[in-house]
């Protein structure tokens, strides 16, 4: 229960930190603004270098992703809990998509090293259970939530 407390206040501190200035996600190994995918703002995520309504691409609201500016539950597409990310408003454990565990992701409800599909480390986004600089698809700036991080990765995808 203590740990579910944590998550949850750091969460809401990354939340309010990355809310007062605007954070990216770059292409590749990369931090030129003409290498922009997205920018989040703390709430939305936007379409390249924008923060103009119209290009909002997702809403967070620190538990669900939603489909474009608004938060109607049907248009919930993730549920995050701190640990898995859920297809949908569902928690049932056959909705999980994938597995956080504070430095690599997994795909579905697991942790087995052969699962890895993703690690997040020292800003960079790196295919698979690497830090090697070949294997970057992505660099970000500023406090950006892993459920964000990945939807964004996702999209760029």
């Amino acid at each position: 229960m203590i740990k579910k407390v944590v998550v949850l206040m750091v969460l809401m501190v990354a939340g309010v930190l990355a809310s007062s200035a605007a954070s990216h996600l770059y292409r590749g190994n990369s931090t030129y603004s003409s290498d922009i995918l997205y920018t989040w703002d703390g709430t939305h995520v936007y379409r390249g270098n924008s923060t103009y309504s119209s290009d909002i691409l997702y809403t967070w609201d620190g538990r669900y992703v939603y489909n474009g500016n608004n938060t109607y539950s049907s248009n919930v597409l993730y549920t995050w809990d701190g640990k898995y990310i859920y297809q949908g408003r569902s928690t049932y454990s056959s909705n999980v998509i994938l597995t956080w565990d504070g430095e690599y992701v997994y795909e579905g409800r697991t942790t087995y090293s052969s699962e890895t599909m993703l690690t997040i480390k020292n800003r960079h986004i790196y295919q698979g259970r690497s830090t090697y600089s070949s294997n970057i698809l992505c660099t970000y700036s500023g406090i950006i939530p892993v459920p964000i991080l990945l939807v964004m990765l996702g999209s760029a995808l």
